[in-house]
């Protein structure tokens, strides 16, 4: 949901709570502590569904500030920052993000990847530095994650980003979480108690990463580097790429394997702009089309077969 105002209602710790099913899950057979499990990441995922209306109100005002130069920004610590930069990573093979338009503010620096840094967490007032030191502006889109929803320096990268006008996003799993209150979109996941008591990395984490899937592949969408299903933003960086695009390309076109490996060299590995040389046009005229429908692929096609593509 977008923010209204800055009050924080009552809060939850609901995934601090003790869940009396799970109290003697030391003591059971090995078989029913992973069903227990499992049934929490289906639950983790089944409580993302409440979540959708805001994830989409959080892509549609995120691709705008995109398109004009904008960054995607993860700040977390912890589990909620690990989850926070693999997505982000993602983003660079998978759609050919630029990669200095990702930026990863994780508490304790990205060295807390693999080993904690007790304390690193516990300041507003870093996060808030960090969001300075990175620059961060309007047209950046920043992500703060916290299961809990209480994590201070989480807070302030979040509360410093919004106060610059940057389109600021809060996934947390506690109502009344303070980091909703600071954020111009509010995406709660109820997953509950978990398993293991405030054990986060588990259903809570789970429904984070579904989360972050669903916001920043929809975002990539919507910028026009998917089209009918298939990544035609992709870069022919090795030979596996290179036969995906060849794939990709004849596949949108049926020109065959041969001809669509010169197409891609003729575009200098540009998946789009080889469909476009394939369906008639030449380098130069595909580039102006696709630069025309900023990376729309689809728009593109459209305008060659005269509006029906």
């Amino acid at each position: 949901m977008t923010r209204k105002d800055n009050s924080q209602p009552d809060m939850r710790m609901l995934t601090e709570q003790i869940n009396p099913r799970y109290m003697d899950l030391d003591s059971w057979p090995t078989a029913e502590v992973i069903a227990a499990m499992y049934e929490g990441q289906l639950n983790a995922a089944a409580a993302v569904c409440q979540a959708l209306p805001a994830i989409a109100s959080a892509v549609d005002d995120a691709v705008p500030a995109l398109r004009r130069g904008g960054r995607i920004v993860y700040v977390g610590a912890g589990t909620s920052g690990r989850i926070g930069v693999q997505d982000g990573s993602e983003l660079l093979p998978t759609f050919n993000w630029p990669a200095d338009r990702v930026v990863f503010l994780m508490a304790g620096g990205l060295g807390a990847l693999v080993r904690s840094v007790e304390g690193a967490e516990d300041s507003e007032a870093d996060g808030a530095r960090a969001t300075t030191e990175a620059g961060i502006g309007k047209n950046d889109v920043v992500i703060g994650i916290a299961a809990s929803g209480t994590t201070p320096y989480t807070i302030g990268a979040l509360r410093a980003a919004d106060s610059v006008g940057s389109v600021t996003i809060a996934i947390a799993a506690n109502p009344g979480a303070p980091l909703l209150a600071v954020a111009r979109h509010r995406i709660l996941v109820e997953t509950g108690p978990e398993v293991i008591a405030g054990s986060t990395r588990m259903k809570a984490g789970t429904a984070q990463k579904i989360v972050l899937n669903l916001f920043s592949t929809a975002m990539m969408v919507k910028m026009g580097r998917v089209y009918r299903g298939l990544m035609v933003h992709v870069r022919t960086r090795n030979a596996k790429l290179r036969r995906r695009a060849e794939a990709i390309v004849n596949e949108l076109t049926g020109c065959g394997e041969n001809s669509a490996a010169s197409y891609l060299e003729r575009a200098h590995g540009d998946v789009k702009i080889a469909v476009l040389i394939a369906l008639g046009m030449d380098p130069d005229q595909a580039s102006r089309a696709i630069e025309r429908h900023e990376g729309d692929l689809r728009h593109a096609i459209a305008e060659t077969s005269g509006g029906h593509g």
